[in-house]
């Protein structure tokens, strides 16, 4: 099954070609790879942050019981703060 293959030009100054450059040699990609990369997470980010999810009445209103309640901390979120940062 032969895949149809489309260009995107872009125009972008030295400072960011550069920058993308370093940061796609950095990983081990080509350029093409590294945006398309890129821009594939963002996308799918986007999209993600627009889902709709849909419930009857009952099931929101337990949903917004649950974000409403506290947080219950357990022993190991309690040892992870305890810690020191590795800055410090």
């Amino acid at each position: 099954m032969a895949t149809t293959r489309n260009q995107i030009n872009l125009r972008i100054d030295a400072q960011q070609q550069d920058l993308i450059d370093r940061a796609a040699q950095s990983v081990g990609k080509s350029r093409t790879e590294f945006i398309l990369d890129a821009t594939r997470r963002e996308a799918t980010a986007v999209l993600l942050d627009q889902s709709v999810f849909m419930m009857d009445e009952e099931s929101y209103d337990r949903f917004q019981v649950m974000l409403d309640a506290p947080a219950i901390p357990t022993q190991a979120l309690r040892d992870l703060l305890a810690e020191k940062s590795p800055w410090e």
